[in-house]
């Protein structure tokens, strides 16, 4: 697996807005190296990022996003059940994602969690959902698909993609990045939800708490705020240091980190083999990459 040129991480973000301060990007060469911030002067957009995973991304890169690519399936059989049409795969998920909010301005996805129809399954600011739980039931945390179930067992606190509430949430940052998806059918494969392709570029999503554990971070101290707090956790995964002193904002810490670290641990055959990762699961709901 160790056949990648390039690693590069983005740290996603579903506000609203033209420009994202919640985007960074990150990228590792294989030859080694500190991993460098991707620039944009006025900062990333969705469609900045499009753009470049379309059009400009260095050969034989491996990107990871940290997103939720698809949706919780295998504890109730459906993405939305007591829904009469059956979404089959994740595909049709974010085709279907990105058809309902096709005249969202800046690739959000607004129009998709107010729908009439899918509004039911989400908990959004004070209204939780009458399908929020498996069950139908309106409580705890919401759903959670199985590589949300193995990141937990490894000392995480993952959040479900049903879940629209507070400054954790991960809900609207996967549903703009499965448009994203949508919009890359047939030009850059999703793993596992494609096949992991022998040459090229292929991408992944990832989970930035994961590559701080590996960095000697705690689960409850996963954010980097300060360069050397970041240069140390680089150390870990046998990457130099970016160097500096001082603050950081921790968008920047996380990709420039997870970059070192999909450097570090993708030749590894068994990040790509984990234990609960079925045919089924990697068509419906994909896998983090990383989670065991």
């Amino acid at each position: 697996m160790g056949r990648f040129n390039h690693f590069l991480a983005i740290d996603w973000s579903g506000a609203k807005g033209p420009v994202q301060k919640g985007i960074a990007l990150a990228l590792a060469d294989a030859a080694g190296g500190p991993p460098v911030l991707v620039e944009r002067g006025r900062g990333w957009s969705r469609a900045d990022v499009l753009a470049l995973l379309r059009e400009d991304l260095p050969d034989d890169t491996l990107v990871g996003m940290d997103l939720g690519i698809a949706l919780p399936f295998a504890d109730c059989g459906a993405y939305f059940p007591k829904r009469n049409v059956l979404l089959p795969d994740a595909p049709s998920l974010w085709a279907l994602i990105d058809d309902i909010c096709a005249g969202d301005p800046n690739l959000g996805a607004q129009s998709f969690v107010d729908h009439p129809e899918f509004a039911p399954y989400f908990r959004n600011g004070s209204d939780t959902g009458a399908h929020f739980g498996c069950d139908g039931a309106a409580h705890g945390r919401g759903r959670f698909r199985v590589t949300e179930r193995a990141q937990a067992e490894m000392g995480c606190k993952p959040y479900s993609n049903f879940n629209l509430v507070g400054a954790a949430q991960v809900g609207k940052s996967s549903l703009t990045g499965m448009r994203v998806l949508h919009q890359l059918r047939g030009r850059l494969p999703v793993w596992p939800i494609d096949p992991l392709p022998e040459r090229g570029s292929a991408l992944v999503e990832i989970y930035t708490s994961l590559a701080a554990l590996e960095g000697g971070r705690g689960a409850s101290k996963a954010k980097m705020r300060s360069h050397e707090e970041l240069d140390a956790a680089l150390a870990h995964l046998d990457s130099p240091g970016v160097g500096g002193h001082g603050p950081i904002d921790d968008h920047s810490s996380d990709a420039l980190l997870t970059a070192a670290w999909l450097r570090h641990v993708s030749h590894d055959h068994n990040r790509w083999s984990p234990a609960g990762l079925t045919r089924g699961i990697a068509q419906t709901e994909g896998w983090t990459f990383g989670a065991l």
